[in-house]
């Protein structure tokens, strides 16, 4: 069943709630909230770039205190391992059996600080877990549950002792993005407010982590027309032919676009997605996925050149489907 009208007004107004909510507590970064939310009802997961004390903590806790959620802070350091992450089995001498102890990935926002800091090993490990939402320990499966976000940090700064996100796994972010540093009107307020340590403690709760699984189910009943769906085929495959690229977007990022803009159309009251949901998506879920050709990335050329240059050659549905699809 797809959505209807009357659905996709409920979800614009809650959506719109709940960004309102969060972005209490972070700020005026009320496009940021929004591409994070999405991402979260889309189950994606999202990579932020950015500087130290920019507020990626932050936003953790107040998505999770929105929702009634959970959430834990991993720092990644080279001397993590697997286990720290997901978890252990211990032998129980009491019981005599062995007993599964839960890792900090079992919660509902995931904040893993800084990943390129932990070595390959560990950042695979969570592979698994962000594409099945499971993790698999000595052969038995556990699941982590409903709504479950990583948020993943990396510095653009700082190199030293870091190692690169393999492509596989910058595939398995819905989303890059950067809070950045606020304006200076913001700043001001938030210095006039400094002795509040926590600014998520103050927020409320407005929904349970129920209702939102079962916003993420209404979203993806969203509508997708055929014409849409072959321009999100277009404009992958004209990355991956473009002449500054080495690998352009997989179908897992088609796939993935098609996720958030079923979620971002319900965002704007829409029970379909129009060709500018697309566009405006394009950015944060394609440009990361791109490997670019060594020379052009000597010569300057960046990720967010070709996807910029396959939306402006790809031309874009004329007729939108905006038929009742009740």
């Amino acid at each position: 069943m797809t959505m209807n009208p009357q659905q996709a007004g409920w979800f614009q107004g809650t959506f719109n709630r709940l960004v309102d909510n969060v972005d209490r507590a972070l700020m005026g970064k009320r496009d940021v909230v929004s591409l994070v939310l999405a991402a979260m009802l889309a189950e994606g997961h999202v990579l932020l770039e950015d500087a130290p004390g920019t507020g990626k903590t932050s936003l953790a806790k107040s998505i999770a205190a929105t929702i009634q959620g959970t959430s834990n802070r991993i720092q990644f350091t080279p001397d993590l391992l697997p286990s720290d992450v997901t978890g252990v089995t211990i032998y129980d001498q009491q019981n005599h059996s062995f007993a599964f102890h839960k890792g900090p990935v079992f919660t509902s926002i995931l904040l893993a600080d800084e990943i390129n800091r932990a070595s390959p090993k560990t950042q695979s490990s969570l592979l698994e877990v962000m594409e099945e939402a499971r993790v698999t320990v000595d052969g038995v499966t556990h699941e982590v549950g409903r709504p479950f976000l990583v948020i993943a940090t990396q510095n653009p700064i700082e190199t030293a002792g870091t190692y690169r996100l393999p492509e596989a796994q910058l595939d398995r972010f819905l989303v890059k993005a950067s809070i950045g540093y606020p304006t200076v009107e913001v700043t001001e307020q938030i210095l006039a407010g400094s002795a509040e340590r926590n600014p998520s403690s103050r927020l409320s709760s407005l929904i349970t982590t129920e209702a939102m699984a079962d916003m993420s189910d209404l979203g993806a009943s969203v509508h997708v027309d055929g014409a849409v769906l072959r321009y999100v085929a277009e404009l992958a495959e004209a990355t991956r032919t473009d002449q500054d690229t080495r690998l352009g977007v997989s179908v897992r990022g088609a796939l993935a676009m098609i996720r958030l803009a079923k979620v971002w159309a319900a965002a704007q009251g829409r029970h379909y997605v129009i060709p500018d949901d697309i566009k405006v998506l394009a950015q944060p879920t394609w440009a990361h996925r791109l490997v670019m050709d060594p020379e052009a990335e000597f010569a300057g050329v960046v990720q967010s050149t070709v996807v910029q240059r396959v939306l402006s050659e790809i031309p874009a549905p004329q007729s939108r489907a905006q038929q009742n699809t009740e």
